[in-house]
């Protein structure tokens, strides 16, 4: 497909650019008129496969990311978690992501990418958006390679991103394989909110447009908690293709908290990636309002990330001798396991793996209102709920949570059986597996052995 740039310039947009989408909508965003042109069709009738609906015992699944795997997070410990769960109940899974792919060759497709999408943008917009620019080099090189393995191989693909989901979307077309779509977080929304890209940019069309195309492409979305739904229906999505499942972990829980008896002080603990939206900033508000209370107790700082330095400082400045930063840690249930408290003021999160972690220790939360965590966080329950940003009501959360022995060690009780309940691995991969064998077909999978 040959797309007429301004003045008497033709690119090969289909072998460049291969989402003629993302072309249209920064046509209409730049008001570019071109020559009209034959769309891309994802008819079933061009496919080249169809989904076979046979009787299987165990699948060949296709995990994608567009990040780095393994790597410190939420994203990383559901992948894994996923993926062990999956190979638990014999089925083969395969993970792709970025940082598997070969750095020569990755290298040298960058090297001669990136002048020609530049040139691209510069003849067609004027212009060549930075952020567009790395997103437009990163989907070609990550399709490029994945072009080339063999995916007739696989039963069903999971995209854990909007960016997978296109590549896998488009390179479907020529297999039908059922495509799973899990967003872990609305993404333009999110940049939206923290000021990463501008309400009416360019951004924010491009990225909206990828949002939109990633549910189309998909099969069946399931997400994490029942708040996507509404944001995702607004981009697109029905209720009818969503299917919840929530993140259920294998947690190697210490036996008890008998260690906890003999201990003189009460611990605080958050587990969190060093990053402004977590919160962090917030709690040391909330300790410093709250001087009485913490004569006897520490504070357990558990991640690392950029905000390490600016949060050094702040402690500091508040004269906040309790907290102690630990870093990255390898033993987080050793750390939970003499914890009292946990406290995620998350000021924009879905549903954060730390909590489930904590819910399954016993022990006592305070977090936000924010995404799925109030799905799983009932207040005065399970647990406690505030309002995101809130160091206040915070501050009372905390000094209720410290006095009363009694009211910690119930929610942290609570929150076990609830844990134990509803947030395993194998209640997660149950689900899952269900909805695998519907989309192909297979029924719910319930007859097979």
């Amino acid at each position: 497909m040959s797309l007429e740039l301004k003045g008497s310039i033709h690119l090969n947009a289909e072998l460049m650019f291969p989402y003629p989408y993302i072309i249209e909508a920064l046509d209409k965003y730049y008001k570019v008129k071109t020559s009209k042109s034959k769309k891309q069709s994802a008819d079933k009738d061009e496919k080249k496969k169809t989904a076979k609906n046979t009787k299987k015992k165990k699948l060949s699944v296709l995990i994608a990311t567009f990040w780095d795997y393994p790597h410190t997070g939420g994203l990383s410990n559901y992948i894994t978690s996923l993926s062990d769960g999956l190979k638990k109940q014999g089925h083969k899974v395969s993970i792709i992501s970025p940082n598997q792919f070969s750095s020569t060759t990755v290298a040298a497709l960058r090297k001669a990418v990136v002048p020609e999408i530049k040139d691209f943008f510069t003849e067609r917009y004027g212009t060549c958006n930075s952020k567009i620019l790395q997103s437009t080099r990163l989907l070609y090189i990550y399709e490029e390679l994945v072009k080339n393995m063999n995916l007739e191989k696989y039963d069903i693909f999971i995209a854990q991103d909007l960016f997978t989901a296109n590549i896998l979307g488009r390179l479907n077309q020529s297999y039908n394989k059922p495509l799973i779509f899990t967003p872990h977080g609305m993404f333009t929304f999110s940049r939206l909110k923290f000021n990463r890209i501008d309400k009416g940019s360019v951004e924010e069309v491009y990225y909206k447009q990828m949002e939109a195309k990633a549910i189309e492409f998909a099969s069946h979305l399931i997400i994490l908690s029942d708040s996507f739904r509404a944001p995702l229906k607004e981009l697109g999505a029905v209720n009818d293709k969503m299917t919840t499942i929530t993140t259920g972990i294998e947690y190697k829980s210490k036996s008890s908290k008998k260690a906890m008896a003999d201990k003189k002080k009460l611990v605080i603990t958050i587990v969190a990636r060093l990053r402004p939206r977590k919160g962090h900033h917030d709690l040391f508000n909330a300790l410093s309002e709250i001087e009485h209370y913490t004569k006897n107790i520490d504070v357990l700082i558990v991640g690392d990330g950029e905000m390490r330095t600016a949060l050094e400082e702040q402690a500091n400045s508040l004269k906040l001798s309790m907290i102690k930063f630990l870093g990255t840690r390898e033993d987080v249930p050793d750390i939970l396991s003499t914890t009292d408290l946990f406290v995620l003021p998350t000021l924009n999160d879905n549903l954060p793996i730390s909590i489930i972690e904590a819910m399954h220790s016993g022990t006592a939360v305070i977090s936000t209102n924010c995404g799925g965590i109030p799905e799983i966080i009932k207040h005065m329950d399970t647990g406690m709920i505030i309002e995101p940003g809130h160091t206040a009501e915070l501050a009372n959360a905390l000094k209720l949570l410290i006095s009363d022995k009694e009211l910690r060690e119930t929610l942290g009780t609570n929150a076990k059986a609830f844990a134990q309940q509803h947030l395993t691995r194998d209640a997660m991969i149950s689900k899952m597996e269900q909805k695998y064998f519907n989309l192909l077909g297979m029924g719910d999978g319930s007859n097979e052995a």
